[in-house]
């Protein structure tokens, strides 16, 4: 049921009955690759389940997380405004399902329909703000505040307080080395806010969590919401 991602949700039934009919659904396994890098997007996808990461690569292949995308949105953002490429890597970091859609149709859906455009900027305007947040994250807050951030964010797109979050993403979320990932995964674990197994990472106290992210975590749910007016995630 599509209506399992919030975005397509916010549609008005005519709209999403029509969306919905050139849409197929499909599996998105951890490690998937949705879009490349200056290479024009085939299919933008909508989840109902699992996490979309969003990474910027530069010409040297050094490569950091900007923004992570469930079922509150889509991707690439990019067709939204206007651009047949996106420029940054999207890849799927915690596996689920979904739906996707050819971009072209989309494109000429989102065009020729008003009120979806301005649903759609208001997705794109919403995500923005996420990888600004992101950007003042890197500058002003540790290394155990940006992965609270990062945790707390997974953690309101899946169901349950189980996160497959492997090192090799966690350092990439962060723009660190491995071994900086492990030590903050201590500091959070020694401070009983999660259980870190191999792969996983268990939210044991998530209030507790987000008072120790502190300003790191909230700019861009509240912004979301806003332009939403749902509850914050």
């Amino acid at each position: 049921m599509i209506r399992q991602n919030r975005l397509l949700a916010a549609l008005a039934a005519d709209d999403r009955d029509f969306l919905s009919a050139l849409m197929e659904g499909v599996d998105l396994p951890r490690g998937l690759e949705l879009s490349l890098p200056r290479t024009i997007a085939e299919y933008c996808y909508f989840p109902g389940a699992g996490i979309i990461s969003t990474v910027v690569v530069s010409p040297e292949g050094n490569q950091t997380e900007i923004g992570v995308i469930g079922r509150e949105g889509m991707s690439p953002s990019s067709v939204i405004l206007g651009s047949d490429q996106n420029p940054f890597r999207t890849v799927i970091q915690v596996d689920g399902h979904g739906w996707r859609i050819r971009r072209e149709a989309l494109a000429r859906f989102i065009e020729e329909r008003p009120p979806v455009r301005r649903i759609m900027l208001h997705w794109a305007q919403a995500f923005s703000s996420q990888i600004a947040y992101t950007a003042l994250s890197h500058s002003v807050h540790t290394v155990d505040e940006r992965l609270a951030r990062w945790i707390l964010m997974c953690h309101d797109r899946v169901d349950g307080d189980r996160l497959a979050l492997t090192h090799e993403f966690l350092s990439i979320m962060l723009a660190v080395r491995r071994p900086s990932v492990t030590n903050a995964l201590h500091i959070l674990e020694g401070n009983g806010f999660i259980h870190s197994l191999r792969g996983t990472i268990i939210i044991r106290d998530r209030a507790a969590l987000e008072a120790f992210a502190a300003d790191s975590y909230g700019g861009s749910e509240r912004e979301y919401a806003r332009l939403f007016s749902a509850p914050a995630a």
